[in-house]
Formats: C-alpha cells, structure tokens, sequence
C-alpha cells in the first residue's frame, strides 16, 4: 500500500504527528510509598497561564486546586514572570505536596549546581529502603522545579537516572502515563519497554506504550509503536507511520525486512539477527520460526534474559558436559542472574566421578578444571551428612565460585542449604561464613512494641501515629515528666529529648518546670543542611537526608544523627515524614 506518494512531506509530518498519539488513557493504579494515599494524587503536566498569575489559587487538569492541599500552612508564592520562557509551568510527579508535609515551592529556592552536586553523590550510593522511601518522596512530589543554575531538562534527566537505577518497573510505568512523558523521558522509556521486552511480556510493554497519547520523535520508541499497532491488529495505522516515516527520510534496511515480514509484503525470511537492542533481537525471533541462537559471555545481559524468559536457552539435559566453555559461559550467565541456578546444579550432576575422588574430594579437585572441580565438591555436599563437613564443603565450593568472579552463581542454592542449618550448631571458625550467606528474616514491623518505663517507647508515641488529642496529650506527657523528676535513677536519654522536641514543634505544651531534664540543642545539624533550612529549602534538604542515611536503616543508626534529622524536619515542618521516621526509631526493639 503505498497510497502516500502523492503527498507533501508538509502533510507527511502532520499525519504522523496525528497518529503517534495514543488513544488510551492512563490507569489510576496507585503507589504505595510510605503508605502514600491514593486518593491524593492527582492529575499531573499541571499548566498555568501567566495572565492569570493573580489568582490565588493555581489549578491542575481535573480542576483541582493545588494550594487546596496545603490547609492551616503559608505557602509563599513564587513570581511566574522570573525566568520562565514559556507561558506553561509544567509539574511532573506523583504526590500531593500535603500528603507529606511538603509545598509546591519546595525547590524554587535552590541553587541547581548544589542540587547537582547532591544527586550525582546519590547517583553512587546503593541506598536503603529507608533512603529510597524519601527519595521517592522528593523526586515525585507535585512541585515547580528549581529555577537557578538548572534546566527543566537536565532537573527531569535526574529524574529518569535515579528512577532507573531504582528499576520499580510500576513506579516508572505510573510516573510516565499520568505525566505523559514518555517523549521528554525516551531513556526512561525505553529502559521500561526494554525491560519487559526482556522479561518476553511483549503485550504488557505494547499495553503501557499505546496509553502514550502526545506526539513521539525518537526513532526507537516511533519503531515499537510501529510494531506494536501490528501486534494488536491495527495494521493501517502501523502502515501509514510506517509508510510516512521513509518519506521522511527514515532508514533502517533490518528493522524494514522484519516489519515488512510481518505486515505481509514478503514470505521470505530473514534470518539476520541483530543484538544491537532487544527490540531488534526481539524482530528476528519472531520472524524466523527456526530461530535460533547460541549466547556467549560476550552476549548482554538483556539478551541473555530475555533467552531465559522465552524459553530459548538449551534444556540443562542436552548440555554436553564436555563442552566446559559452554558450562562456564553458562556460570558466567548465571552470576548475572540470567541462568537458573537450579539448571547449572543440575549439570554439576551430570559430571561423572569415581568413588575415590568423591571420598577425597579436598584433594582431587585440585587436579580437576574449575568447573570439574565444582561439580565434584557440589555432588559431594549432597551426599555428606556430617553438619561440620558440609559447612566446610559449603565454604570450599563459595570460595571457588569467587575466584573466578562468578561468586553469585552460588548465591540461592547456598542460602537453601543454610537455611536448613540452626545458627546455634554452627561451630565459630564458620560463624562468619554462615551470617554473611545466610538469608535474614526480617521481623515484621506492623506492630509497635511499647515500653511504660521509658518515655520515648511508652504509649505516647500513638501521638505521631494520630491516635492522641491534642490536650490529652499535654496533660498524658507533663504527668509522665512529673513521675521521671521524682525518679532520680530515670536516665533522660537524647531519644527523649527527640521525643519531647518533636511534640513542642508541634505546638504541645509542656511545663517550663520540666525543662531543667533537657536542654534544646541545634548545634549538631551541619551547616549546609542549617542554610537549608534558613531558606526553606525542603526538597533539598530532605535529598541531604537522603545521603546522610545512604545505605543504612534507619534504626541502626546512631542517635546523633537521628536527633539532627529530626530537628531539620521539626524547623521545617515536615511532620508527616518525621512521624513515619519517628515510629521506626523510637519503639522498643524486640
């Protein structure tokens, strides 16, 4: 069908600008961060006109009005003339600036160098939970970007790194669909088609895509759309982008063979396969019903997942146990979690030893290949019984994976056996190998354990939970301070001050004969987070947090920090993500 010709390219580019636009709207499927409600989010790409800029009250797509979300505070408004080259303010995120104590000017005090400074530190850190949680929170809460030393583009390509290295493929999906981005983030867009490419769910990755409903200029994305309107039987639609696209001055000979294949032009096949992304990789298998492909530890990662995912890797029974390159390329893909590590146990089975080496196994393997010698330790642990010589054999077998870098294709299978060890029959010289392979447990945290004698684990933490009036509370603490000042053995402890600090920035009133207990110290807050905090800098300051948790929980975390942690979110009054901070710190740990 080639019905186009006749047209200018004028009307080409018009046509296609048409159709790249999706018509399917975005689902209300809402995230849970740190229990964030769902009824809160709100429409986002929130648009102001300059000309109204004296109203007072700036309202999203849906009509809502954001400074609705920001009862009993003062938000400061922010001069829509300084600096602005458009007559759009754009707001791209996911969270009410209410739902966490937060405002819509968040960032517009902040110098952009210092936030760049800030987000490539994080960029290298392997946060926590605890961490990520106010990440997410700060990167995703409704707010105008910074304006100083920072574009729009290069504050929203942060955005994209730190929610790929995150890789919650439902959080991206949601950012992505109720902003409707997809254009303005291509990296993050094709990282997120890319990954359930990878994972072989072709239809969810079309699904997400077709909700796109604004133009597409990247070629990539403009390729998947193509196929994924054949996919779902909308072949004049993917014909004309098709058809348009070479009248533009596209060109890209494979990509055409296999969707000219598909469309129905040509039977013949082509058997070419490309690795240079998954969606090519992904064209020549569909295409070629004798597909086939031998992978080598050169093979990327996402093509090695997506081989595992779609079946195309040979079955662990017709690997042929002489082929040791084949088998280490097979461990290589299993350390990078693209192999099962199931199906590379059950080859290490296949290998055939006599009854001598199994019985001096500490010996033999030395004679061996790596990998021979694997085999022969790992046959040898199934059939030792004694704890003592398993563990050891357990050891061996870890260390021999280290060696040659490939130390997580022992990862699960190791913990299974551990698992199956109680802690307490597990002699010292291996107590250290045992806790650093083991799989801990975590305890659930759904319930807060209280301590009466102890005022910062006593019941009158249900204050930060809700649970508390405010004149029930008053009169609940001074009685509990009134008991401690009698008690001279009572050790008033920095969690307490925390504690009592936290309910006096929240306007609760305890006696001045209690304040001799304690003295109200700021001292400790660093001097950057201080100026922070001077400037209402709340985004800011909340990434600095970020960073001085970085990799830690926060409950092991000393009380020093936590006291400056606390005190900055008190001054700034982020009470919401202090009580949530609070009630994971405070309680008695059981």
């Amino acid at each position: 069908m080639r019905i186009l010709k006749s047209l200018s390219k004028k009307y080409f580019f018009l046509i296609l600008l048409f159709f790249l636009i999706g018509n399917s709207h975005a689902e209300d499927e809402p995230v849970d961060i740190w229990n964030v409600d769902e009824n809160k989010i709100q429409s986002n790409d929130l648009n102001t006109n300059l000309n109204e800029k004296k109203n007072n009250s700036i309202t999203t797509e849906s009509g809502s009005t954001i400074f609705n979300m920001q009862s009993d505070k003062k938000i400061s408004s922010i001069d829509l003339d300084e600096d602005l080259n458009s007559d759009n303010i754009r707001i791209f995120g996911l969270y009410d600036p209410e739902e966490n104590s937060l405002d819509i000017d968040m960032w517009s005090n902040s110098d952009g160098d210092q936030l760049k400074n800030i987000l490539k530190k994080l960029d290298k850190i392997n946060l926590s939970k605890d961490a990520s949680d106010i990440m997410k929170i700060s990167m995703l809460t409704n707010a105008y970007i910074p304006k100083k030393n920072i574009s729009e583009k290069d504050f929203l390509e942060f955005k994209s790194q730190w929610l790929i290295k995150n890789s919650d493929l439902d959080l991206i999906e949601e950012y992505l669909v109720k902003n409707q981005v997809f254009n303005i983030h291509p990296k993050l867009t094709k990282f997120l088609l890319d990954e359930y490419i990878s994972s072989y769910d072709i239809q969810k990755a079309c699904e997400i895509y077709l909700k796109n409903q604004k133009p597409i200029d990247d070629d990539y994305l403009i390729k998947f759309n193509i196929y994924c309107l054949i996919k779902n039987n909308r072949v004049d639609e993917a014909q004309l982008i098709f058809d348009l696209k070479k009248e533009l001055g596209f060109s890209d000979k494979y990509y055409e063979k296999k969707i000219n294949y598909l469309l129905g032009y040509t039977s013949e096949i082509d058997e070419a396969i490309s690795e240079k992304n998954i969606l090519d990789f992904h064209l020549a298998h569909i295409t070629n019903p004798k597909f086939l492909f031998e992978p080598k530890e050169t093979t990327s990662k996402i093509i090695w997942k997506y081989l595992s995912s779609s079946d195309l890797l040979s079955s662990h029974e017709k690997i042929d146990i002489l082929d040791l390159e084949k088998i280490s390329t097979l461990e290589k893909a299993t350390h990078n979690k693209n192999y099962p590590e199931k199906d590379l146990f059950e080859i290490y089975k296949r290998f055939q030893f006599d009854i001598n080496q199994l019985l001096n196994v500490k010996k033999s393997y030395k004679s061996l290949s790596n990998i021979e010698g694997r085999a022969l330790i790992y046959q040898r642990i199934l059939l030792e019984s004694e704890l003592i010589e398993k563990l050891k054999l357990l050891k061996l077998l870890k260390n021999s994976f280290e060696k040659d870098d490939k130390s997580l294709a022992f990862d699960d299978e190791l913990k299974k056996f551990l698992d199956k060890i109680e802690p307490t029959d597990v002699p010292d010289n291996l107590t250290s190998f045992y806790y650093t392979n083991i799989k801990i447990k975590k305890k659930s945290e759904s319930e807060i354990k209280f301590n009466k004698d102890v005022l910062h684990q006593s019941k009158l933490l249900n204050y930060f939970n809700g649970n508390y009036s405010k004149s029930k509370i008053e009169k609940d603490v001074n009685n509990y301070l009134k008991k401690i000042k009698k008690d001279k053995k009572y050790f008033f402890s920095k969690k307490d001050q925390i504690f009592l600090e936290s309910l006096k920035y929240d306007g609760i009133e305890i006696s001045d004969k209690y304040n001799d207990l304690y003295e109200m110290n700021n001292s400790e807050i660093p001097t950057d987070i201080q100026v922070m905090i001077n400037n209402d800098e709340k985004g800011a300051a909340l990434l600095r947090i970020v960073e001085v948790i970085g990799q830690d929980d926060l409950e092991k975390m000393d009380e020093d920090t936590i006291y400056f942690i606390i005190s900055t979110l008190n001054q700034l009054n982020i009470e919401l993500i202090r009580n949530k901070i609070l009630l994971k710190v405070l309680p008695l740990k059981v």
